[in-house]
């Protein structure tokens, strides 16, 4: 129990960052949470087809467990929100998650960090080590308010798996009737 208790601590280093973020009041469907200002920053779409959507996202230190990986929860959040917004309609609600597989074939793992005392300021400065991801959303199909969506994460590089996931998905949308 005390060596459970021990990893969850957070360091003084973790506490002091996390107590130095400052950020304003979320304003509901005007702008983004931080969750998702956190999680998503550095995405990029790429392109969109119909049923279809290609983004890419180098792994930030932000989004890695301990031993420098992407961790499996950021991993879980690609899926999450790459699945929804492939069947995203604006203009309509944004649909809830009903259920999400996730086979974690693989890691990615982000830069590391390098001091470099320059005068009186400090900047850190990334290797050109931090993995890009390349994130395919694709529509399985729909039926009704239900729909079944498949979320590929690769390294770009490589070409090799990180994840695949299927993701669920429910809106409730107007009747045609």
């Amino acid at each position: 129990m005390e060596k459970a208790k021990a990893f969850l601590e957070l360091t003084q280093g973790e506490s002091d960052r996390v107590s130095s973020l400052a950020f304003p009041p979320h304003r509901l469907g005007t702008e983004c949470s931080f969750y998702e200002y956190y999680s998503l920053r550095g995405i990029r779409v790429d392109r969109i087809e119909p049923g279809q959507v290609f983004c890419t996202f180098k792994v930030p230190p932000r989004l890695t467990d301990r031993e420098g990986k992407l961790a499996s929860g950021a991993i879980a959040n690609l899926v999450d929100e790459v699945g929804g917004a492939v069947v995203y309609v604006e203009g309509l609600p944004m649909n809830v998650s009903v259920d999400m597989s996730i086979s974690f074939l693989s890691s990615a793992k982000a830069g590391r960090l390098l001091g470099a005392i320059l005068l009186v300021r400090v900047a850190w400065e990334f290797e050109d080590m931090k993995d890009e991801l390349e994130i395919i959303g694709r529509v399985l199909g729909q039926k009704g308010g239900y729909s079944g969506t498949s979320v590929l994460v690769k390294n770009k590089t490589t070409g090799e798996l990180i994840a695949d996931g299927r993701h669920s998905l429910f809106g409730k949308h107007a009747s045609k009737m």
